[in-house]
């Protein structure tokens, strides 16, 4: 167990086959607080042997989990549900330490992530086939989907409450079993939340966890299993690429939720006060490490000067701080070289040209913090508009009709989710229908919800988690012939 002071026993081994068992090297690994640099626990650096006993109690479980019925599976994710939202608050505090988001960040990650169990519980029992007649008229066509098997869900960082329960959540409804493997910079909370779900009263071998710095060896040994029939990651889409080429060699069906580069764009008939407010909501989520954090500004010149100013001196006012001090709403970054990668962003677009009117220097002092920043007249082809800034850093970039927002909107590999501010809808829905990505925020600064599809096109992912579609990512079609 952790020696983390809050009201919550945390386990710090693996979880396979139903019991909490060391790695087979023995070796751990330290989990430090980005706010301090402090180590506050060691886990088990899981081996690929530990991986591979994970996939055999999974394969094992898979058949009476398959066959329990959707109503049980459904009220095993329900009191999930009720044990992740009566330890909110120790829940929230376990990710300030480890991750070191702001305190009301993580209590809205802990309410977000404990509604995918909800929905799941409730989507469960919705798992509906088809019966129709073939146009032939010589049978019916029968369709029923069932579990596509053992699953392997591999998590990152940012979210660790969340990016699990959207993967686990779906997978339980459909009858899989599945492996998790956290990222290994926040891995606490995956191993809280595994722990209620064996409380929820779990099956032995249906929820198998394990942590591990050896990232690359235990996912090639598991996707070279052929017991494993689904894969589930979220993290970079460079990662994203090797994954899928691995995950070839078995066949094995995948769903990827990769990088984003965002768009929000502020037309010059917005509300700039609403646009503001939906700006610090995509930007400042998560302390800007989001893939679906605002990455880029497109403000029309008639506005521009008023949006800068209103939101330069929202970012001005954030407090940054760490995560458990009641007034903070900015925490640090999540490592040294996060920082460094935001730091240096920065610096390139101000050589550039551009002019820091919020933040847009590394401040004193220990733990990886960096300020809200706002960087206006960015050069179009700025360095900090081609990448995943993953930070609280605001690039504008001044436009002067729809087309050039959509033509400037478009130019990226990725196509996770825009934002759109307007005063008249059918211009915005004209606009969200031209631009490139899997979800949109029109007038909305957040678009996250277990009950909608989230995912992106392009470079951005494959499939798609929440909704009904994220269990049917989880389900294979079987088509039966038959003539009665």
């Amino acid at each position: 167990m952790t020696s983390i002071p809050i009201d919550l026993k945390i386990p710090t081994d693996l979880f396979i086959g139903g019991r909490w068992r060391g790695s087979s090297s023995g070796e751990t690994f330290p989990v430090t607080d980005p706010a301090t640099g402090e180590v506050i626990a060691e886990v088990a650096n899981g081996a690929v042997e530990d991986g591979l006993a994970a996939v055999k109690a999974a394969h094992e479980a898979l058949p009476a989990w398959s066959r329990t019925p959707p109503r049980e599976r459904g009220e095993i994710l329900r009191r999930a549900w009720e044990l992740m939202t009566e330890n909110a608050d120790a829940l929230a505090e376990l990710i300030v330490r480890e991750m070191g988001k702001a305190m009301p960040d993580a209590k809205g990650e802990i309410a977000y992530a404990a509604e995918f169990f909800r929905w799941y519980s409730e989507e469960a029992v919705r798992n509906r086939g088809m019966v129709v007649p073939a146009p032939a008229g010589d049978k019916r066509i029968l369709v029923v989907h069932q579990p596509i098997g053992v699953s392997v869900l591999i998590t990152p960082w940012n979210f660790p409450a969340a990016m699990a329960t959207r993967k686990i959540g779906p997978a339980l409804a459909a009858g899989c079993p599945v492996i998790l493997k956290p990222a290994s910079d926040t891995p606490l909370t995956a191993l809280a939340i595994t722990s209620l779900l064996s409380d929820a009263g779990v099956p032995d071998g249906v929820v198998n966890l394990v942590t591990t710095r050896r990232s690359s060896d235990f996912s090639t040994a598991l996707l070279a299993d052929p017991r494993v029939r689904k894969l589930s990651f979220t993290g970079s889409t460079e990662v994203g690429r090797s994954l899928l080429e691995l995950a070839s060699q078995q066949v094995i069906d995948c769903s990827m939720e990769l990088g984003g580069n965002a768009p929000f764009i502020v037309l010059d008939d917005a509300d700039v006060d609403a646009a503001v407010e939906g700006a610090m909501i995509a930007k400042m989520r998560n302390g800007g490490e989001a893939c679906t954090a605002a990455n880029r500004f497109y403000v029309h010149s008639a506005v521009a000067d008023e949006f800068t100013e209103k939101f330069a001196a929202a970012m001005k006012a954030v407090k940054m701080g760490p995560g458990l001090q009641e007034e903070t709403k900015l925490g640090p970054l999540i490592n040294e070289n996060a920082r460094k990668d935001v730091s240096g962003l920065v610096d390139a677009a101000l050589e550039a040209g551009a002019t820091a009117v919020a933040g847009g220097s590394v401040p004193e002092g220990s733990g990886w913090f960096y300020p809200a920043t706002v960087l206006d007249d960015v050069p179009a082809d700025a360095t900090i508009l081609k990448h995943e800034i993953f930070g609280p850093v605001a690039p504008i970039v001044r436009i002067s009709s729809d087309e050039e927002a959509i033509r400037l909107a478009n130019d990226t590999e990725f196509g996770l989710v825009s934002y759109l501010y307007t005063g008249d809808l059918a211009r915005g829905l004209r606009v969200s229908e031209a631009l490139e990505a899997g979800m949109v925020g029109l007038n909305k600064g957040l678009v996250s919800d277990p009950a909608a599809p989230f995912g992106g096109v392009k470079q951005s992912g494959i499939g798609r988690e929440g909704g009904t579609e994220g269990m049917h990512e989880f389900l294979e079609s079987k088509y039966i012939a038959v003539d009665w």
